[in-house]
């Protein structure tokens, strides 16, 4: 599929006027904050990632496993942190409802982490915030998109950073897709959790503000028996496109909807970062020709996905790989900028890494940049990545991909705004 970049001010958006968090620019150094104590590391740069092994975000482990894999080997590659090779810890952050990952939480900070890459759904990422932060660790996601991250009870200088953007941004995107397409009586089908509820009311935000009308939104519970009901609300309402904020119970979904005359084939449907996945081994791939779907972050380069193939040749999925990699250099990149591996030390250099200072795109380049007292600005494989204060990034991408009659998609064009 051809590709292009469309780079589009949000301020054009019909729901720009939602565009705006708080407290997300800010470009002032605190000296206070620079001249805490904080915590002395013990020399061993250590990664714990809590991603999805199991659970209905299973497909998105993979692609961000590799992403912490590569990080660590290249930066090892290039002489490691502090005079010593960096270590992974892998755990599996399961489901909100599984419970698994406040165990395997305790797993990774006993392992000695500084540094826990996850959880990719915001879901399970507030279940063991308050437990990482409390340890003194860094909470680092590559995939959590919950605008609940950015209030003031983690979004100050803290322990809590992510490389992807809210939803805000993709809810904005989403909107105007639609409206782009022509779409003027949406349904909406979504998971009643952090992330299903937020994405959905900002997807409405932005239709309805462009003049285009909500005919339902319809919730299910993660562990909901069926969806019969929803899939009803759904056909009821005679949409011309369904927005469909699911994991991998879309695989339960999609034939219900196609059963009730709602399909793919029949009304225009849309996914979302949460099931933009490889459906090539479903019964109902053909049925997906069409259907266009929405993932924050960069489109990435053929040698990065390379790389990311040596470390695992089965991948089938790249969303959130780079995003992971990010997240572990910069939080290598802080270690060295404060010549101390602790999270407290990691967390009060990690937005400064990332803007103001000499530009660098590799760990071994700004490196040397900072072995020789400079001050940089890493941008990486997921894009500019530049940090506000309260840890989240202050612009980002949001990738438009369109599935083919494989089951399997393509990018269509990424649109670069800011927060």
């Amino acid at each position: 599929m051809k590709r292009s970049t469309t780079t589009l001010r949000l301020a054009a958006l019909a729901s720009a006027s939602a565009l705006v968090l708080a407290a997300c620019g800010g470009g002032d150094d605190s000296s206070d904050d620079k001249e805490k104590e904080v915590a002395k590391g013990d020399g061993e740069f250590v990664v714990g990632s809590l991603l999805p092994q199991t659970g209905s975000l299973a497909f998105l482990g993979p692609p961000e496993f590799a992403g912490v894999d590569l990080a660590v080997k290249e930066i090892n590659e290039a002489g490691g942190v502090l005079g010593k090779d960096a270590r992974h810890v892998k755990g599996d952050s399961g489901d909100a409802d599984s419970g698994i990952a406040p165990t395997e939480t305790d797993k990774l900070i006993k392992g000695g982490s500084d540094v826990i890459v996850g959880a990719a759904s915001s879901g399970v990422s507030m279940t063991v915030i308050d437990k990482i932060l409390a340890a003194g660790v860094v909470q680092y996601s590559p995939a959590n998109t919950s605008t609940d991250f950015d209030s003031g009870k983690y979004g100050e200088p803290d322990l809590y950073f992510r490389t992807a953007p809210s939803d805000i941004l993709q809810g904005a995107v989403m909107a105007n897709l639609l409206v782009e397409d022509g779409r003027q009586n949406v349904a909406i089908l979504a998971r009643q959790d952090s992330y299903g509820e937020t994405l959905a009311q900002e997807v409405k935000k932005g239709l309805e503000a462009a003049g285009s009308k909500v005919a339902v939104t319809s919730f299910y519970g993660e562990k909901a028996p069926s969806y019969d009901a929803q899939v009803d609300d759904v056909a009821a309402a005679k949409p011309d496109a369904v927005v469909l904020i699911a994991f991998d119970e879309t695989k339960k979904i999609v034939p219900q909807l196609v059963g009730k005359g709602v399909g793919p084939q029949d009304v225009a449907t849309y996914f979302v970062d949460g099931n933009v996945a490889d459906y090539s081994g479903e019964s109902f791939a053909p049925q997906l020709k069409g259907v266009k779907g929405t993932v924050p972050g960069a489109e990435a380069a053929g040698d990065f996905k390379q790389r990311l193939l040596d470390i695992d040749p089965k991948l089938k999925d790249y969303s959130y790989a780079a995003e992971s990699y990010d997240a572990v250099v910069t939080s290598a990149l802080a270690a060295i900028a404060a010549k101390n591996d602790s999270g407290e030390a990691i967390a009060s250099e990690l937005v400064e890494v990332t803007k103001g200072g000499e530009k660098c795109t590799t760990f071994k380049q700004c490196a040397d940049l900072l072995a020789d007292g400079k001050d940089i600005d890493y941008d990486g494989v997921s894009g500019p990545i530049e940090m506000g204060e309260t840890g989240s990034p202050t612009s980002a991408s949001i990738g438009i991909y369109q599935y083919d009659g494989k089951g399997t998609y393509d990018s269509v064009k990424y649109i670069a705004g800011d927060i």
